[in-house]
Formats: structure tokens, C-alpha cells, sequence
């Protein structure tokens, strides 16, 4: 077998494959063999068909057959007499096989040169601060007291300002098209009411009807109903009024074991800071994976670029599907949605790259307990046996991505104990 190597670029090789024609035709004698065992052709028993009619009935079933069990094979032995490593699999190409001739064809992959990761100590990362400032804090309280709070029936009055008022709603468009709605909640002053809706329920009372008009301004957002008119008839059905609770110790009881305010401020803080730390330990963490991007120093082979796009695109559909969303239903340009993700997905893998390597030269490890603990953790937060977890990642190969997934967590430990990072 003759395999010649050319260098397409940094990473991209090709290389160009004969197998002598005498292996060819061996090949094709013993897939012939087969084939004669088990055809059935009139005017032959079972087993007896002459193989010369065999491989011209069969012909071009039997040389896709040739092919199909030799170049997988010429393949991996040319790799290994070259000492490469394909990071994706190789493009077949230019594939000739006829009886006589030698086979020949072209097998186009992607590779990746070892490279100096340098000193990681010019790695400059700024960590944000986690305190949580009083406004912050006074924020969350108030969110807590928003889903708090309770509605009072109002019987005695017409609709004011900050009233919630339960309407049936018939609505005729200026196409002339109609549609009715039963039971809207409507909180007059939010932002989402049509300009001038809640001017037309002021002083309103329960059980009255009132048809109006309201013609939306050239500029508004929906620019289907921009510069139209739209009749409305609302029959109002409910007047409420929100109240919330007040910050005292009765409210901090009803938010939990919390013996006053003043402990709940602190479990509110300590939760708020928490989240910050988290958050800001991500930012950390991505601000270093494009420091580790830039390090690469070759131009990042587009198979590895596609695999991560397509990881990302399969991602963001599997968490519509949980949603009962249709991914295919839910009105999204996945050709621009793609292409968003390309300079991302680059960033990813080149930071990756870089991890890496950093395992290859530091010979990090992942034991086989760490491994354990890690499906223990998915096991319990998936509500399942770590023994059926287990079996699931084993039949679809998942204990390697485990396994990638650790050794890279601590190659980022690794980095992180170098780099420079400073507080703001």
C-alpha cells in the first residue's frame, strides 16, 4: 500500500491511498465467494452459481463491498504509519475500484500540531466583587413582598389607578376582524396596555360596559397595529386592589423559620451573595477560556468549530422541548441562529484546546472514583440510581465525555492556580 501526505494547511492533512491491485483482486474473489454461497439466480442450485456470473450480475454490489471493508482499513494503517491523529473523521473522496486495477482514493481530516501553552502567569483576570449593596437587598425584598401580596375585592367605587380589573374584552381590528377574550386581568398602569386603554376604565363600576376606540401612534412597537384604529368593548366583571405585606417581623414569619425582619434580611443576603459568587465565578471562568483561546496559535480546524455548533444547536432545542416547545414550530431562523454561535462556538473550542493540552503535558488524570461520584451527583439530581445511570452513559458512550469533562475541570484548576487575578 502506497499513502502520501499533503500538508493542506496547520491542521488540515490529505492523504492519497493505492492498494495494489492484487490485494484488490483477492478482495473482490473472496466477497465473490460469499456472494455465490448465497445467491439464488434461475437455472443454478444454492451454493453453485459459477462465480464469473456472480461478479457480473453482482458487479457493483460487490465492488462497494470491496470498498467498504478496504479503505477503513488502509486508513487506519496509513494513520498509524504516519503517527497521526485525526480530531474528526476522515473525508473519503475520489474512491476508483474496478477488478484489475489498484484501488485508489483521497482521505481529507483535520489534525491538531502540539503547541507551547507559555507562561500562564501573564494571564491578567479581574474578579468582580460579590458584595450585595443595600439597594440590591432592598430589591429582593420587595420582589418577596410583590408575590406577597393579596387583592381586595372593591365594591364601594369605580376603577382608579392601580386597580386590577377583570374584564371580558370584544376587540374589532381595522381589517375589520374580531375576536373576544373572557376573564383579562388587566393592572391599569402597566406598561403592556394599548396608549389610552386605561383612561377609558377610570371610574368605572362593576358589572358596566363601555365601547371605545383607541388609534395607536405611528411609532408604536407592534408595527401591525401601528397607525390604526381598534374598537374595544370591555364589560367589567372584578374590581381588586393589590396590597402588599409590610416589612415587619409578621411578614418575615410568613416567608418561613424566620424569627423577625431583621433574619430575613440576613437569609436574603446570604442567598444574594451566594448567586453572586456564582455568577461571578462564571464571568471568571469565561473571561479565562478567551485568554486560553487566544493562545492558540493556529487557525482552529472547522470540523471541531461544526461539531460544537451543532452540540449548542442540539442544547437549545432539547431546552425548548421541555418546554413543550416544537423546535420546528417555534418561528426560529436556525441558519441565523447558527451562524450566531459560530464566534462562541470558535472561542469554546480553541479554550478547550488549550485545556487540553495542558492535561496532555501535566499528565492530569481522572481516577475511577471521581468518575462515580460524578454520575452519583447526575444520578441524584435526576432522581435515578447511580447504577442505571451508569448503564445509560455506557451504551451511549457517555463515560468518555465524562472523563473529558473532569480531566478539563481540573486542567482549568490547574490554570487558575497560575494566572494573575485581581479584585475590583
Amino acid at each position: 500500500m502506497k499513502a502520501e501526505l499533503v500538508d493542506v494547511n496547520e491542521t488540515r492533512k490529505s492523504l492519497s491511498i493505492e492498494i495494489p491491485s492484487d490485494l484488490v483482486d483477492a478482495e473482490i474473489e473472496r466477497i465473490a465467494r460469499d456472494y455465490s454461497r448465497k445467491a439464488r439466480i434461475p437455472g443454478f442450485r444454492p451454493g453453485k452459481v459459477p462465480s464469473r456470473v456472480v461478479r457480473q450480475r453482482y458487479k457493483d454490489q460487490i465492488l462497494h463491498d470491496v470498498a467498504h471493508e478496504m479503505v477503513p482499513r488502509a486508513v487506519d494503517a496509513a494513520l498509524r504509519e504516519k503517527g497521526l491523529e485525526p480530531v474528526s473523521s476522515p473525508d473519503i473522496r475520489e474512491v476508483v475500484v474496478e477488478e484489475g486495477r489498484s484501488l485508489t482514493f483521497t482521505a481529507a481530516f483535520d489534525t491538531l500540531p502540539p503547541f507551547e501553552l507559555g507562561d500562564f502567569s501573564t494571564v491578567a483576570l479581574t474578579r468582580k466583587s460579590t458584595a450585595v449593596s443595600d439597594d440590591a437587598l432592598n430589591d429582593a425584598l420587595q420582589r418577596l413582598r410583590e408575590r406577597a401580596a393579596r387583592y381586595d375585592v372593591i365594591e364601594d367605587r369605580g376603577v382608579v389607578d392601580g386597580d386590577v380589573v377583570t374584564v371580558d374584552i370584544d376587540r374589532t381590528d381595522a381589517t375589520g376582524a374580531s375576536d373576544a377574550h373572557k376573564d383579562v386581568a388587566i393592572e391599569l398602569g402597566a406598561k403592556a396596555n394599548p396608549p389610552g386603554f386605561d383612561d377609558q376604565l377610570l371610574g368605572l363600576e362593576n358589572g358596566a360596559v363601555k365601547s371605545f376606540s383607541i388609534t395607536f401612534p405611528a411609532d408604536y412597537p407592534n408595527g401591525e397595529l401601528a397607525n390604526t384604529s381598534v374598537s374595544y368593548t370591555v364589560t367589567v366583571k372584578a374590581i381588586k386592589r393589590r396590597h402588599l405585606p409590610e416589612l415587619d417581623d409578621e411578614f418575615a414569619k410568613d416567608m418561613g423559620e424566620f424569627e423577625n425582619i431583621e433574619a430575613l434580611r440576613t437569609r436574603v443576603r446570604a442567598d444574594l451573595e451566594h448567586e453572586a459568587t456564582h455568577t461571578v465565578e462564571n464571568e471568571l471562568r469565561g473571561e479565562l477560556m478567551k485568554a486560553l483561546a487566544s493562545r492558540v496559535p493556529f487557525e482552529i480546524p472547522e470540523s471541531l468549530i461544526e461539531r460544537e455548533i451543532d452540540r449548542r444547536l442540539e442544547d437549545f432545542a432539547s431546552r425548548l422541548m421541555q418546554q413543550n416547545l416544537d423546535p420546528r414550530q417555534a418561528g426560529i431562523d436556525w441558519a441565523a441562529f447558527r451562524e450566531s454561535q459560530r464566534a462562541v462556538s470558535k472561542e469554546a473550542v480553541g479554550g478547550a484546546l488549550v485545556l487540553d493540552e495542558v492535561a496532555r503535558k501535566e499528565a492530569v488524570a481522572v481516577s475511577d472514583e471521581e468518575i462515580e461520584q460524578e454520575i452519583g451527583r447526575y444520578a441524584e439530581r435526576t432522581g435515578r440510581s447511580a447504577a442505571a445511570v451508569r448503564a445509560t452513559l455506557e451504551k451511549e458512550g457517555g463515560i468518555s465525555r465524562i472523563y473529558a469533562g473532569l480531566r478539563r475541570e481540573k486542567s482549568v484548576d490547574h490554570v487558575m492556580a497560575r494566572v494573575t487575578i485581581s479584585g475590583e
